[in-house]
């Protein structure tokens, strides 16, 4: 490989914000580069291999209320990957209706698809941690962990905020103190999710989740029934913020224990559990939010941007990548 690449933009994080921009820079005839630490794109786009299962571990679903989102959703439609998975959960009360209206859609073969289909044609380098970024004049520099230099006349940080925050400060960059403290008041809560690979059945509301806001274990789901397992039930559960907060350092097996109890109150009698996997999300959803969808950094070409920008959910986080975009591009 080159000790240098260089590039128009680079964008770090190849999470759905990164790959929206991406997108739109490279449509318009912009040279990008996107750089992740991760093994596939996607960020919390993840979509695990259970056995001969798939199960969606990160974001579970998407909606769309905004105009610009609802365009892509439908593209997305139209090249039969999304589908509607719902259009509300039960809490598993017997008085609840879990219908109110908005479409939550899903990704045919697991949230991952889209963020493949989003790089298609993109240059993403993957397994590439940065650990520094410098500026010098009118270019700056990411120091890749490997030792290659990716230069670029702009850079746009996707990651969670404090991650981008620590690649500036190992860099000895500083952000105009306003700016700064904005980025540092943005806060998350993690999240603590089990996928449990199952032979029998699993008794969940229509259509296959569960969802309990105010409950310790806050969401089980049949990627089975979610219609992207075909060929093994998965079912994927996640704690609440709360309970992920207190419990983020226990060891796997406490967890393990912990989700399983929960989980058996739902199998058939008959049913055993074949596999597992864990995954902490240390920054699953942003709490305190930046309230507009990119900040430009005064006196640098940096641009910060992700679902802490005025949305946490995946439609803000696309949002927030478009927005990016074209920031970068009135540059």
């Amino acid at each position: 490989m080159p000790d240098r690449v260089l590039t128009d933009v680079l964008i770090v994080g190849a999470g759905l914000s990164g790959l929206m921009a991406a997108h739109v820079l490279n449509g318009a005839g912009v040279s990008v580069v996107v750089v992740d630490k991760g093994k596939q794109v996607g960020g919390r786009l993840a979509t695990y291999t259970v056995g001969a299962g798939l199960a969606d571990l990160g974001a579970q679903f998407f909606t769309a209320r905004d105009p610009e989102f609802q365009t892509h959703v439908d593209s997305w439609i139209a090249d039969e990957l999304a589908f509607i998975w719902s259009r509300g959960w039960s809490d598993g009360s017997v008085s609840d209706n879990p219908r109110d209206g908005h479409a939550r859609y899903a990704i045919r073969g697991g949230l991952t698809r889209l963020a493949q289909h989003l790089a298609q044609d993109l240059d993403c380098r993957l397994e590439t941690p940065i650990e520094k970024l410098s500026f010098d004049g009118e270019r700056c520099t990411a120091h890749a962990i490997d030792g290659i230099l990716y230069e670029a006349k702009q850079i746009l940080l996707t990651p969670p905020v404090p991650e981008s925050l620590a690649l500036l400060a190992a860099g000895n960059v500083q952000l105009v103190p306003a700016e700064d403290e904005l980025l540092r008041e943005i806060d998350y809560q993690p999240c603590l999710c089990v996928v449990f690979r199952i032979d029998g059945d699993i008794y969940l509301p229509e259509p296959g989740a569960l969802q309990r806001a105010y409950a310790d274990i806050a969401w089980i789901a049949d990627n089975w029934r979610k219609g992207i397992s075909p060929d093994a039930r998965t079912i994927t559960v996640q704690a609440s913020s709360g309970y992920s907060h207190e419990h983020f350092e226990d060891s796997d097996e406490a967890i393990i224990s912990r989700f399983t109890a929960e989980l058996v109150a739902f199998m058939n009698p008959n049913a055993h559990v074949r596999e597992v996997q864990i995954k902490r999300w240390r920054y699953a959803q942003p709490m305190k939010l930046y309230p507009h969808r990119f900040l430009a950094a005064t006196g640098l070409p940096l641009v910060f941007a992700g679902d802490a920008f005025a949305g946490p959910r995946i439609e803000g986080a696309a949002l927030s990548g478009l927005a990016a975009a074209r920031a970068l591009l009135a540059k």
